[in-house]
């Protein structure tokens, strides 16, 4: 565990302090800085394993360093720490590539295995075979994280290929937005967001052939190849 790099960005001292010394505790080797400016040099500096960022920072928001983050083609897991805790912020979050949203005040214990869920689902491919999934002409290789279409690379980040991991996984059937979130996610959190990633999933795939991913109005998703005419 202690080879496991963890950046925690917050300006206020106490809580800095409270969450550094928490994750040293278990094992995490631990960086502190006060500003979204200090955390994007650090990430680029050094990428950590994961970044615990607060969203009122005294320069850039939160919100900002994480799509920066994301913008540089950077998939560090990214878990906001914040007071504020309306659903429009929370879908905001996690739609700007944010893997959890845990909101002040929070016990340390939960900040910790908040830390080692989110370290789990993006360190380790979605499925436990580890082989390659097929559906028409997407393939999705679990054990290399490498997804191809029509013979095409698509760059995924690590909650896109979970995502698109368990709806070839199940394919054919119409998974809710609730087991979607529940299986990608870990939690029952705004539907909004695994509505996002949809998008972003056929945003990626669908220019390169027929669509494969199909809404069923009022219930969720599913993925199917192409009927043939």
């Amino acid at each position: 565990m202690s080879e496991i790099s963890v950046l925690v960005v917050e300006d206020d001292p106490n809580i800095r302090d409270i969450v550094e010394v928490t994750l040293r505790f278990h094992g995490f080797r631990v960086r502190g800085v006060t500003t979204g400016a200090d955390a994007l040099a650090e990430v680029d500096r050094d990428p950590p394993a994961l970044v615990v960022l607060d969203v009122l920072l005294p320069d850039i928001d939160g919100f900002e360093v994480c799509r920066r983050i994301r913008a540089a083609g950077r998939h560090t897991p990214v878990i906001f720490l914040t007071a504020r805790d309306t659903t429009s912020d929370t879908v905001h979050g996690l739609t700007l590539g944010g893997d959890d949203y845990i909101t002040k005040p929070f016990s340390v214990e939960a900040l910790v295995a908040r830390v080692r869920a989110v370290l789990r689902r993006t360190s380790a491919p979605a499925g436990e075979a580890g082989g390659v999934l097929r559906v028409a002409d997407l393939e999705l290789d679990e054990s290399r994280w490498q997804v191809r279409r029509a013979g095409v690379a698509v760059d995924l980040s690590p909650t896109e290929f979970r995502l698109l991991a368990f709806l070839m996984e199940n394919r054919g059937l119409v998974l809710t937005k609730r087991q979607l979130l529940e299986h990608v996610w870990g939690y029952g959190g705004p539907s909004q967001v695994v509505e996002t990633y949809i998008s972003y999933l056929r945003r990626k795939l669908d220019p390169l052939g027929p669509p494969l991913i199909h809404t069923q109005r009022g219930i969720g998703y599913t993925l199917r190849a192409p009927q043939v005419s």
